[in-house]
């Protein structure tokens, strides 16, 4: 049996525990957690779970107590660098949710945590390690594309209400949508390039459609205007519009923050210059809305062209100079188009000492600094360097 202890059972990491780690290991048992909210946090554990484990008040004592095999962190975005910070002094396996890190304060100082630990970490960086992005890998290492010199990246996001009417609104946790949606695409635009991002020159669009001037705390329960607001639980259920259909807070109200005060973007751009020479392009928009989601990537080389879609599920291959072009489908259904299950299977294997992560957390600190440039680049108007592993 493997035994998790898990710092702040939320609703994605009790997601990866009972849909993804025990589909991988079905004999699993969460022994020990760390959290506030202990109702809530209890409320997510399977039943089996629930008969026996135990509420801890730290990190040391459910390490001293429980004895697990692994540790696992889900807390808000804000706390992942300082309990990861913890766990870098036991030599356990780590799964750690991403951001790694909301600061450059938090990277820097989570990048020497981990520099003389022994502690193996597993990023969820589910996108990386699905298998349409490792099948375009495989290509591309086989020479697919020649040497690759460019990169287009896209995500159009059809759900993303869910950065303004749930709590991810609250900007001083989150720091923007380059750290929550863009550390996973920048990871694996690194990855698929085999070069770290060197430097950035972004642009974001603040408060043009979500945010304004409606009054703290509105719901849409106490809205006027709930009839005709295409955000209110009746209007997104008759227009079949996506997010949540419950009553929840108002995406045009005052909560939602200000371009001065900060808030999360519209929509966000940037250009990328990779360690290697090759060059990228990204772009994510939060206003999207049903069919229009899309997400995925295009490279390209003197040789050809390869392009994929995590929502089409296919690769499209053209080779430039031979009257050929393919097109592979991958399977349905699988949570983070398969990403999720891979890095189950990877967590499970390290723990048992059977791999190495193919995710470690030098994956999760580079895409930290190169999402932190972004964000600052947008905030200042100029190129930023991003800063690399090892810098003084």
């Amino acid at each position: 049996m493997i035994k998790l202890g898990v710092i702040g059972h939320g609703g994605r990491v009790s997601s990866v525990i009972n849909n993804a780690l025990r589909k991988v290991e079905p004999d699993l048992k969460v022994v020990g957690v760390v959290d506030p909210n202990e109702e809530t946090a209890r409320s997510r554990l399977s039943e089996d779970d629930r008969t026996d484990v135990v509420f801890y008040e730290s990190v040391d004592e459910l390490v001293r107590r429980a004895n697990p095999d692994a540790l696992v962190i889900g807390t808000r975005c804000g706390l992942h660098t300082p309990f990861a910070i913890e766990a870098a002094r036991y030599d356990l396996p780590l799964f750690l949710e991403k951001p790694v890190a909301t600061s450059m304060e938090q990277a820097i100082a989570l990048e020497r945590a981990f520099e003389n630990s022994r502690c193996q970490v597993v990023v969820s960086f589910p996108l990386r390690v699905s298998p349409l992005c490792t099948l375009t890998r495989q290509y591309i290492a086989e020479g697919a594309v020649g040497n690759p010199e460019h990169i287009m990246s896209v995500n159009y996001v059809p759900y993303g209400t869910t950065y303004f009417d749930y709590f991810y609104r609250d900007f001083d946790s989150t720091q923007g949508l380059f750290l929550q949606k863009a550390t996973h695409d920048f990871d694996y635009m690194s990855y698929l390039m085999d070069s770290p991002v060197l430097r950035v020159a972004a642009m974001a669009s603040f408060g043009r459609i979500f945010g304004g001037d409606k009054p703290a705390g509105l719901r849409c329960s106490e809205c006027d205007e709930a009839e005709s607001c295409l955000e209110s639980p009746a209007n997104r259920k008759r227009n079949f519009s996506g997010g949540t259909l419950e009553d929840h807070p108002c995406l045009f109200s005052r909560d939602c923050g200000s371009p001065e005060g900060g808030m999360n973007e519209d929509s966000s751009s940037a250009l990328l210059e990779f360690a290697n020479g090759a060059k990228g392009v990204y772009t994510q928009v939060f206003y999207t809305r049903r069919d229009a989601g899309a997400r995925g990537a295009v490279v390209s080389g003197y040789k050809g062209t390869i392009s994929f879609d995590w929502y089409k599920n296919e690769i499209n291959r053209v080779r430039h100079h031979a009257p050929f072009s393919d097109t592979v489908k991958a399977g349905e259904g699988a949570a983070h188009f398969g990403g999720d299950l891979r890095l189950a299977y990877d967590f499970i294997g390290l723990i048992k000492g059977k791999n190495a992560s193919q995710t470690p957390i030098e994956a999760g600190i580079m895409s930290a600094y190169a999402c932190l440039a972004a964000k600052e680049s947008a905030e200042k108007g100029v190129f930023i360097d991003v800063r690399q592993i090892g810098q003084e």
